[in-house]
């Protein structure tokens, strides 16, 4: 599919989330909601061998220089734990030894950091926040989602790591949600996957 080929092609590090792992067997579908299980078995019946290969794969943890990649909690990878409040994050800090940490999974950017002058957390940054990686400190970002964003904002969200100026940049841009709907609903898919995508939610 066009999203594996891409990302396979052009990216440096990719780690595995739940839904790659419930599209291709690796989770029990029975874990999902039934509007998520709904789309893994339509994703699972669209993959090729080569894409299934791809994607069984992937690591649950890369690195990358001094980030540590994870979907989840750097914690345990395999329980695909959500960061949401500032606890879930200063808990994360003790499963990774890198700098920085980027995580996703609950589709909701934030920023973690502990160091001499006490913890911190945002929980929902601002459009194109920008994070200086003081010294001293260490960092976990949640990138937020480029295609379900889930913080009641309908823009995709990603974020820049800047090594050289020692920032990363948490960044929302609008896309054309009502076409993606559009394809969800003409896929059969459950109504709510197409619903959420103009609420953010």
């Amino acid at each position: 599919m066009a999203c594996v080929e891409t990302v396979a092609g052009r990216a440096t590090a990719v780690v595995a989330g739940n839904h790659e792992h419930g599209a291709v067997g690796l989770l029990d579908l029975a874990w999902f909601n039934p509007a998520a299980r709904a789309a893994a078995l339509w994703t699972r019946k669209r993959l090729s061998d080569d894409h299934q290969r791809y994607l069984t794969s992937l690591p649950l943890v890369s690195t990358v220089d001094d980030a540590t990649l994870v979907h989840g909690s750097p914690r345990h990878p395999e329980e695909w734990d959500y960061l949401v409040s500032a606890e879930d994050g200063f808990r994360a800090f003790a499963g990774f030894e890198t700098r920085l940490c980027f995580v996703g999974h609950s589709h909701r950017p934030g920023v973690w950091s502990v160091g001499g002058s006490g913890p911190h957390h945002e929980g929902r940054p601002a459009p194109l926040a920008r994070v200086a990686l003081e010294n001293g400190r260490r960092y976990i970002v949640n990138v937020g989602s480029v295609g379900q964003p889930r913080d009641r904002d309908a823009r995709a969200s990603y974020a820049i790591w800047d090594q050289d100026g020692r920032i990363v940049a948490v960044r929302r841009v609008s896309y054309d949600h009502r076409l993606a709907a559009g394809k969800i609903i003409a896929a059969r898919l459950p109504r709510v996957l197409a619903d959420r995508l103009a609420h953010g939610v």
